[in-house]
């Protein structure tokens, strides 16, 4: 496995997945969290801790397409492949927050779920494209 470009994809995946959650949470999703405001009352962050997930998220998930990447098609088919079954797989953790969170609209689990998938495809399909197979 080549570290660097394990790394390199992984930093890449989570840009790209950081600016793909800006557009449809920042911008197609905010008038829904407006709507919700018993739900949503926290406090705002800064945009950096978003980043620094997306980071983190990123080379992860890349560490562990590297280790399985012999198992995939080459290029950013095979990371697109990945990106969507690891989306998957985390699409169902959504369903946990309108059983937790009081006021959390069930349909925005549904959301976020194709949210996942999205980045999951995009992040993927970056990643694919960066770290060869072997």
């Amino acid at each position: 496995m080549n570290w660097g470009r394990v790394l390199a994809g992984g930093a890449v995946a989570g840009l790209v997945m950081n600016a793909a959650d800006f557009v449809q949470h920042g911008v197609l999703l905010a008038g829904t969290y407006k709507k919700y405001t018993d739900a949503f009352s926290q406090t705002p962050v800064s945009p950096l801790y978003f980043l620094a997930i997306s980071l983190c998220v990123g080379i992860f998930t890349a560490i562990l397409f590297g280790k399985t990447r012999a198992s995939w098609a080459p290029g950013w088919k095979g990371g697109l492949s990945f990106g969507f079954f690891f989306a998957l797989a985390i699409f169902f953790l959504n369903f946990y927050d309108p059983l937790v969170i009081g006021g959390f609209p069930y349909h925005l689990a549904w959301c976020w779920g194709g949210i996942n998938v999205v980045d999951g495809l995009l992040g993927g399909a970056v990643m694919g494209a960066i770290i060869r197979r072997e």
